[in-house]
């Protein structure tokens, strides 16, 4: 049997070259082959593909960039693929993180010079067993994140676009996102792993935020734009809802001096929930899984859905 001639670009790294090859792929040049793994942005995408090009594999897992030029547009009979839940494990581990230290009141905590008595945090320590927790966005990474969040005792809402049920233990309710309005005074934490949309753009405002409770914490890992920061430095400074835990921001990178560098209640870690060390593996194993799929003839993974806008 003839192996599949997938093309690479911009870059040739050994270990996408292994990926390919694993997946039943034969590197090719661009003009011979069927398929193109994309790792690079795209400003230096070609402006043309071969005529032969039925599927483009690229290396990002959120694709608001792309939409910003005319790359789907100008190839409208390609199937392009994300990297969508390549890197779940990693994000959603991040994310676990800044809600743990955030119910347990950690900045606090590492921001204490002298030693305190135990009795003055204790009113605002909380837990995760029995909290109900949103997971807005309950795709790759918020799946993983449930995974996590059940065997700590959380109750989890999860949000979907379609609203189909999703059978895992910790789920008591799945709700679809044009219901999200539903949810926040029904919850205690707020996960936000949605992709950035014009129609999810500050999903989180100065209304939802002031459904929460004053122990709620706001946890981020998708893309800034979903959540209202101006709105969210006011909640923060009010006492409105109990922290913010944020991978990403809006702006980004978010500048020396902005108000969330200083708020005692905020988490900022650099957009590095995805760690290029880790990223370059789970991206190679997720190219395998789909060459392996396009050889295959089945269904791919990540497959973007040009009209919805990821």
């Amino acid at each position: 049997m003839t192996a599949t001639p997938i093309a690479l670009g911009p870059n040739h790294t050994p270990l996408l070259e292994q990926a390919i090859t694993e997946g039943g792929g034969e590197l090719a040049e661009l003009d011979r082959a069927r398929a193109l793994v994309w790792d690079g942005d795209p400003a230096a995408f070609p402006d043309r593909l071969p005529a032969g090009i039925e599927w483009v594999q690229l290396f990002s897992a959120g694709v608001e960039e792309w939409f910003d030029t005319s790359v789907f547009d100008r190839h409208p009979d390609v199937v392009f693929t994300s990297a969508a839940g390549a890197f779940a494990r990693s994000v959603a581990e991040h994310t676990l993180m800044l809600l743990l230290a955030g119910v347990r009141q950690l900045p606090a905590h590492l921001a204490a010079r002298s030693w305190r008595s135990r009795d003055e945090l204790a009113p605002r320590i909380g837990t995760l067993r029995g909290a109900t927790v949103a997971v807005v966005g309950a795709g790759g990474i918020g799946r993983e994140l449930i995974g996590m969040l059940a065997p700590l005792g959380a109750r989890v809402i999860a949000v979907n676009r379609s609203g189909a049920p999703i059978d895992q233990p910790g789920v008591v309710d799945t709700i679809p996102a044009h219901r999200l309005s539903e949810i926040w005074s029904r919850i205690d934490h707020v996960v936000v792993a949605a992709p950035a949309t014009t129609e999810t753009r500050h999903l989180v405002g100065k209304a939802e935020l002031a459904q929460l409770r004053p122990t709620s914490w706001v946890i981020n890992i998708a893309r800034g734009s979903l959540v209202d920061t101006d709105a969210l430095v006011q909640a923060l400074r009010d006492g409105t809802i109990g922290g913010a835990g944020l991978d990403v921001t809006d702006p980004e990178p978010l500048p020396d001096g902005h108000p969330l560098w200083e708020l005692p209640n905020a988490m900022v870690t650099p957009h590095d929930s995805n760690p290029a060390q880790l990223r370059g593996i789970a991206f190679a194993d997720h190219v395998t899984e789909n060459v392996a799929r396009f050889v295959q003839g089945r269904e791919l993974l990540a497959r973007i859905d040009v009209a919805a806008g990821y």
